[in-house]
């Protein structure tokens, strides 16, 4: 296999620890397989080799290689996940721990059921202990290395909660039984066992770790042990990538070593072989501003290759209409829709892109999540709205029933299907015949809600929902994960408004329909959304993920969104140092997924819970070489809205009545300013920013004032 000269001095280094820093696609996966298939060739036997990776995936691919390069029989190579070897080991030496012979592993439901079990026997409200919750941060303390005896005393931790996690720990011994972050934690305490740990250094000539930034105390502590007398570690890892810190990930480790081994040899990889130089430029220039770096700087052979370009959208939707259609002039130009991807800070991003790909007919596929209407705190709140609308809708009754936590069970909800198919009625129907106190309240606040939501635009009923019903603090106790689902509720209020103004002028009405209407039309979409638009395993579709989900991918072209102050970086981590600097490495990361082409986009306007806001160009956006930047947008002209550099599919020509950029006067809606335009004569359409929002209007009822 062909090394460059870095590659070939970390694959052929003599035994002792070491550390390659190796930069966003610079050839880890090839370095690591090299220096295995090196130490066998050298005479090591594969049954003295340990290597560890964070994912199957890359487990897999590494074996692949290596059974590729060597005529040799590797099944007695360890290579797996922490997790995987932990479980190994762990079924091999259970008696040192004490754990039965048949444990069993806990799933995270599991994990919930135990943690319910816990909250009810010590009697406490599981409305204010959620059983998810409390299970998450159970995991997070253990991952961090610390069990109950270590938070006592802690001023931070409720001693309710102490409470929890002391009765979780004992059902679970009891039960014969580990959590995830168990099987770390065991496999750490196996080396108390002096014997059986001397018995592994012996065993494993050769540790080598893959994605070392990634680690956190536990797994750290159970490497640096089972080396710490050979001390022949390798480990390959980027602290620039490290994205990970909100689910215990210490880019702290990779400093730990060095100072754990200080004889460790420090090799970095900088040649990248995967991106064009103005976009390392670029990526370079963002991730040198963080302070306590290593440092690295990345370059390539590949001089040639076009300019990062930088688009300064109008608001969300000017930036979802000219991602997509540059997607369309990607495609007409004969690339594939799979080489394009999206990538955003926050999952509630990608509605608006949702719906303009749905517009333009064009497959496309969420990577490592749902689609926005197939989300489960979404079809919470469209439930609520279901039932506002029709009481009888059976589906909607049984989702939200209890949902948050009411203390309706099982066993009630069973007794109002029997009643229901005895009687021919609704659930609705069944529950109004039945004296429970807890059930008659559901009742009453969906009767409250309904009363609340008459009359009221669609916007204001979503948000009667998440007022009313609360939904915001049960998702808010759910730490990291609560937060992107506490941003999507937030961007449903967004998509109400959005449906609202476009409904005005694709249903050629001038004026809101009545609010019943509007909300049947509007959980039609939401159904019919949540239904489309998803491509088939097979099929080419363009792809929208998190940032953090696009980490280890790579793709032509790269899309890398909502490039503004508090959303990227996003708005907890401003005066957070740490949170800060993780967030300029996941820009490096979404940046260094682009093999051709890097687009940045920011809005100068963003709907924010409903709300028109101005927008604040991101920190990052200024790191950037202007050399090797192409605006799209001159910032000169910021102020005033254009057409996409690109023509969206639709037809438009310069027949428009109204200049764009000009202002207008609406009888309902007020002054505007024109931002683009779709000829067809009287079925034309024209775009209008209001006060109130972007409306779409049909030329051939709308009656406009010129203005300017």
């Amino acid at each position: 296999m062909e090394l460059n000269e870095r590659q070939r001095e970390a694959v052929l280094l003599a035994p002792g620890p070491a550390l390659v820093l190796a930069g966003a696609g610079s050839g880890k996966t090839r370095v690591l397989t090299s220096r295995i298939a090196y130490l066998l060739e050298d005479g090591l036997h594969p049954g003295q080799i340990l290597a560890v990776t964070f994912t199957n995936k890359a487990a897999r691919s590494m074996r692949e290689r290596l059974a590729a390069m060597l005529d040799m029989d590797l099944r007695s190579l360890w290579m797996g996940t922490f997790h995987g070897i932990a479980h190994r080991l762990l079924r091999m030496h259970h008696e040192a721990v004490g754990l039965p012979a048949q444990f069993v592993v806990l799933d995270a439901d599991d994990s919930q059921r135990l943690v319910r079990r816990a909250v009810r026997e010590l009697q406490l409200d599981e409305k204010h202990w959620p059983a998810r919750q409390i299970a998450g941060r159970i995991s997070r303390w253990k991952d961090g290395g610390l069990g109950p005896q270590d938070l006592s005393g802690e001023r931070s931790v409720p001693p309710q909660l102490l409470e929890i996690y002391q009765r979780y720990e004992l059902l679970r011994e009891r039960a014969g039984a580990l959590d995830f972050a168990d099987l770390l934690l065991y496999a750490l305490r196996l080396w108390d066992d002096a014997q059986l740990l001397a018995q592994y250094q012996e065993r494993f000539q050769q540790v080598l770790v893959d994605e070392f930034q990634d680690t956190n105390a536990v797994q750290y502590q159970w490497l640096r042990r089972l080396a710490e007398t050979h001390k022949n570690l390798f480990v390959v890892g980027d602290d620039d990538q490290s994205i990970y810190a909100w689910r215990g990930a210490e880019v702290e480790n990779l400093f730990r070593f060095q100072h754990d081994f200080p004889a460790a040899r420090l090799i970095r990889l900088e040649q990248n072989y995967r991106s064009t130089a103005p976009i390392l430029a670029a990526a370079n220039a963002v991730i040198a501003q963080n302070t306590d770096r290593l440092g690295k700087t990345l370059w390539t052979e590949r001089n040639e290759g076009s300019p990062v370009q930088l688009y300064r959208a109008y608001n969300e939707e000017d930036e979802a209409r000219f991602v997509v259609a540059r997607v369309e002039h990607w495609v007409v130009g004969g690339g594939k829709r799979a080489d394009c991807a999206i990538l955003y800070r926050s999952n509630a991003q990608s509605r608006v892109f949702e719906e303009q790909l749905l517009r333009a007919g064009m497959p496309y596929r969420v990577y490592g999540g749902l689609r926005f209407f197939e989300r489960a705190e979404i079809k919470d709140v469209l439930a609520y709205l279901r039932l506002v609308l029709q009481r009888h809708d059976d589906a909607a009754f049984e989702r939200v029933v209890n949902v948050p936590a009411r203390g309706i069970g099982a066993v009630t909800i069973e007794r109002l299907r029997s009643l229901a198919r005895e009687r021919g009625i609704s659930l609705w129907q069944a529950a109004g015949e039945i004296v429970q106190p807890k059930l008659n309240g559901f009742l009453t606040l969906i009767d409250t809600l309904a009363k609340a939501c008459a009359n009221q635009e669609l916007d204001e009923q979503v948000q009667l929902v998440l007022e009313q019903i609360p939904l915001r603090d049960w998702h808010a106790r759910d730490g990291d994960r609560g937060e992107g689902r506490l941003e999507n509720l937030e961007e449903l209020i967004n998509a109400a408004r959005s449906f609202t103004m476009q409904d005005s002028s694709d249903s050629l009405r001038e004026l809101s329909p009545i609010p019943g209407d509007m909300l049947s039309e509007f959980l039609t979409h939401a159904a019919l959304e949540a239904g489309e638009g998803g491509a088939e395993a097979w099929e080419d579709a363009v792809q929208l993920m998190s940032l953090h989900s696009a980490k280890g991918l790579e793709f032509a072209q790269v899309f890398l969104v909502g490039l503004e102050e508090g959303l990227f970086p996003h708005q907890r981590c401003l005066e957070d140092p740490a949170g800060l600097a993780e967030e300029r490495r996941l820009c490096y990361v979404g940046m260094t997924r682009a093999r051709q082409q890097l687009v940045l986009c920011h809005a100068e306007s963003r709907r924010l819970h409903g709300s028109e806001r101005l927008a604040l160009a991101s920190r990052f956006l200024r790191d950037l070489p202007t050399e090797e930047i192409e605006e799209l947008r001159p910032r000169a002209r910021i102020s005033r809205p254009l057409a996409p550099a690109i023509p969206a599919a639709s037809s438009r020509r310069s027949d428009c009545p109204y200049p764009l950029g000009g202002r207008i006067r609406h009888p309902v809606f007020g002054e505007g300013t024109v931002l683009d335009y779709e000829s067809g004569g009287r079925q034309g359409r024209v775009q209008i920013q209001f006060s109130s929002g972007t409306k779409w209007l049909a030329l051939g009822i709308v009656s406009l004032e010129r203005l300017s």
